[in-house]
C-alpha cells in the first residue's frame, strides 16, 4: 500500500495564500489544485512522504510520467510552473528548502511546419497570366521565393542591385543581419526581367538601384502586401490550399535535398546557423553530398532540358 504524502497540508496552505494574498480567480486556483494533487499522488505512489524530500530527479520523473500519460507539452509545463510556484512558497517558510522543479522544463513540442508543395503543385501555382504591371511582379516575387528559398522579410528587402544576373547570384540580409549568397534559377531572373521592363522608378532607385519590389505607389512592398498577392494567386491557380512564403520557402529546401542529399549546401541556401534546424525544417534526414544547385533545382533542370 501506497505511503501517505504530505503535500497535502503544505499545498492547502499555498492554495488559500493565492487566494487571499494573490487573489488570483477561482479558475486559475482551481488549476493549480488539479496540479498539485498529481504531485502528491505521484509522491504517493513513489514513497515520498514528505515534500521537502524531493528532489530535482523525483521532478524529471513526474514530468515524464505526465508525458508518457499523454499530457501535451504545454500541460506539462503548467503543472511544472504550478510545482515551482508551491516550493517557492515554501521556501519562504523554510529558506533552507531548495526547489526541485527550479530547472525542470516539460517536453518541447514539435514544430508545426507547412506542407510543402510537390514540383508538380509548384508548376501549377507558378502559372501566371503575365497581363498586367502587378501579375509580372507577382510571378517574379513567387519565383524568387522557390528558385532561392527565401524568407518573407528577406524578399521585401531586396534592392535591385543585389542580384547579379551575369552569375545568377543574390546578395541576402537574413536573421541576425547575415548576409548570404544564394543562386537563382533561370525563371526566376527571366520573370524578374519581365517586371523590371515595367517596374516605374522610384525616388529611392539611386540607394542600391532602390528595392526591387514595389507597390502601387512607389514604395518598398510590405510583407502584408506580398502574403495578400501570394494567396491571390493560389486562388487563381485552383490550389485547394493557401500559399504563402514559408510554404514555398519549405517546398524549395525540400525538393533540394530531396534531389541532392546535400543537407549542409541546403543548410547554406536557407541561411539556417544551426544543421539541426534545418534537418527539422525539411523533414528529412541526411543522405549524401551530392550535386550543386543547377543540377538539383526542379525548375532549373527543366529550363536546360528546354
Amino acid at each position: 500500500m501506497a505511503k501517505a504524502s504530505n503535500v497535502q497540508g503544505p499545498a492547502e496552505r499555498f492554495l488559500i495564500y493565492l487566494r487571499d494574498v494573490r487573489r488570483l480567480s477561482p479558475h486559475t486556483i482551481s488549476s493549480y489544485q488539479r496540479d498539485l494533487s498529481a504531485l502528491q499522488r505521484f509522491c504517493e505512489r513513489a514513497g515520498k512522504r514528505a515534500v521537502d524530500t524531493l528532489v530535482e530527479s523525483d521532478i524529471r520523473n513526474w514530468a515524464a510520467q505526465l508525458h508518457r500519460q499523454g499530457l501535451s507539452g504545454s500541460s506539462i509545463q503548467r503543472s511544472l510552473s504550478a510545482t515551482r510556484s508551491f516550493f517557492n512558497f515554501l521556501g519562504r517558510e523554510n529558506s533552507r528548502l531548495r526547489n526541485p522543479a527550479a530547472s525542470v522544463q516539460a517536453p518541447r513540442k514539435p514544430r508545426k511546419l507547412p506542407k510543402a508543395l510537390d514540383p508538380d503543385q509548384v508548376d501549377k501555382y507558378l502559372t501566371f497570366d503575365i497581363d498586367s504591371v502587378i501579375t509580372r511582379r507577382d510571378a517574379a516575387m513567387a519565383e524568387l521565393f522557390y528558385s532561392s528559398g527565401l524568407r518573407l522579410a528577406e524578399l521585401a528587402a531586396i534592392n535591385r542591385d543585389d542580384i547579379d544576373a551575369q552569375s545568377k547570384l543574390m546578395t541576402v540580409t537574413g536573421k541576425g543581419n547575415r548576409a548570404r549568397t544564394v543562386p537563382v534559377g533561370s525563371a526566376a531572373l527571366e520573370a524578374i526581367g519581365r517586371w523590371l521592363q515595367v517596374r516605374a522608378p522610384t525616388e529611392n532607385d539611386h540607394e542600391k538601384g532602390g528595392p526591387l519590389f514595389t507597390s502601387n505607389r512607389g514604395q518598398r512592398i510590405s510583407l502584408r502586401n506580398i502574403q495578400a498577392r501570394l494567396k491571390l494567386q493560389a486562388r487563381k491557380a485552383g490550389m485547394p490550399q493557401d500559399v504563402h512564403p514559408h510554404m514555398l520557402r519549405h517546398s524549395f529546401a525540400s525538393h533540394m535535398l530531396e534531389s541532392s542529399g546535400d543537407l549542409r549546401a541546403v543548410q547554406e541556401l536557407l541561411g539556417h546557423a544551426n544543421l539541426s534546424t534545418t534537418q527539422i525544417y525539411t523533414h528529412l534526414d541526411f543522405q549524401h553530398l551530392a550535386t550543386v544547385y543547377d543540377a538539383a533545382h526542379p525548375r532549373a533542370r527543366r529550363r536546360k532540358r528546354n
